[in-house]
């Protein structure tokens, strides 16, 4: 059998709302707000260009239940474009786009196979010999039982089998667990590639067979960052190739500045516009955390009496003169490594706070959850984003309570 070429992609979210982006300029919103289409249409040209034997996508097609109507027209004038190219689709749709939601229906063209809510398997000829696929597409949005062991055992082995699973790793938290599955499980039922989705970092679990996550194509906010893209995947019955084809418009990043021996506000300005700006040379429009390490006496003292709103707002403003659009989402400070830096009362406040688990923090924070106009902008309380909320409290309370204040 001669090898078959084809794009595993997942999780393109299309439509995604991008809350909590407050601040940015007009045009800036815009081109963050169209950021997933766009990169959408990064996917669908390069396959244009390339002609694949055919493309899959592995659930999470749109953001919502609802499938807003400009990302439905988009994917269908993406899914037209292939037609009529003759190159074939087969697509599953995830938890959040689960069969059971309203939304106003889109026709997709005659290429597009899309699996229902029973396990199945789909046949397509191609000019690399036969190709089973299996796979499913949720029916509701919630599925936490194991769907694996319906997948049949491949039989046929003069064609390729490809299992499409969009689900979890058993024992992975990074994502709410969804149709969660054993590696075992996946390597028992014989398939030539496993292309899941679902979880947004891409990562191969397995060689020979691959059990693979593209990821998603577009970062949405500050967890998901770095560069995004799909795998082009050249398949054969003795090797797997896997080639990573960027696709992020806006990128999410964390850039380290240091700023030891700083005396005046000048020099951090320029070091913040030198760092950002190789960052926005590199890859192009991004939004970023800056992260200042190696705070010594002279530029804990540069910053201790600045607030922090007014210090991101001359920074910001002084990334206007850049060539690319680099957004700073916020400032954080490395823990100093002296703690005598601070008084004693701020050391008892930040081991308390490091000490609190996830359920205490919901517990202090419900009030604030259960408000019925903030609460909709919050996102849900994980250990990660925990973590990240003890990180930015302790850093705080350092900069603020210098002994003897």
């Amino acid at each position: 059998m001669e090898s078959i070429q084809f794009i595993h992609t997942a999780d393109l979210h299309l439509g995604s709302p991008f809350i909590g982006m407050k601040g940015l300029r007009k045009e800036h919103w815009k081109k963050l707000k169209d950021s997933t289409l766009d990169a959408f249409d990064r996917l669908i040209q390069y396959a244009l260009d390339n002609k694949p034997d055919f493309v899959l996508v592995v659930g999470d097609i749109y953001d919502g239940e609802d499938r807003s109507i400009r990302a439905q027209a988009r994917f269908q004038r993406g899914m037209q474009q292939l037609a009529e190219q003759k190159i074939p689709v087969i697509v599953s749709y995830g938890n959040h786009d689960h069969l059971s939601g309203n939304w106003t229906r889109f026709e997709l063209p005659k290429n597009v196979h899309a699996f229902d809510d029973s396990v199945s398997q789909f046949r397509l000829e191609t000019a690399g010999g036969p190709v089973v696929f299996t796979g499913f597409s949720y029916g509701k949005r919630h599925i936490s039982e194991s769907v694996v062991e319906r997948y049949p055992v491949a039989q046929d082995t003069e064609a390729y089998h490809i299992g499409m699973l969009h689900g979890s790793l058993e024992g992975d938290s990074t994502h709410a667990v969804y149709a969660p599955f054993k590696k075992e499980q996946l390597l028992n039922k014989q398939y030539d590639y496993w292309a899941l989705g679902h979880i947004h970092k891409r990562q191969e679990l397995h060689r020979e067979p691959s059990i693979v996550y593209p990821g998603n194509i577009q970062g949405r906010y500050r967890k998901e960052s770095g560069t995004k893209g799909f795998h082009s995947v050249t398949l054969s019955k003795t090797d797997t190739s896997l080639e990573f084809i960027p696709t992020s418009v806006v990128q999410f990043d964390q850039v380290t500045i240091s700023i030891r021996g700083m005396l005046h506000m000048n020099e951090l300005i320029d070091a913040c516009r030198k760092e950002l700006s190789l960052l926005g040379e590199a890859v192009g429009s991004a939004i970023v955390d800056v992260m200042f390490t190696e705070l010594d006496r002279e530029s804990f003292q540069l910053l201790a009496e600045i607030p922090e709103s007014e210090l991101l707002e001359t920074l910001r403003e002084s990334m206007d003169a850049l060539d690319q659009f680099i957004w700073i989402q916020g400032i954080q400070f490395q823990q100093a490594d002296n703690e005598a830096e601070i008084s004693t009362l701020g050391i008892t406040l930040v081991q308390t706070i490091v000490g609190w688990n996830t359920e205490e923090w919901k517990s202090i924070l419900k009030d604030l959850y259960r408000h019925p106009k903030s609460s909709r902008f919050l996102e849900p309380l994980e250990d990660q984003s925990v973590a990240e909320l003890q990180l930015a409290a302790a850093q705080k309370i350092r900069r603020s309570m210098q002994a003897g204040e």
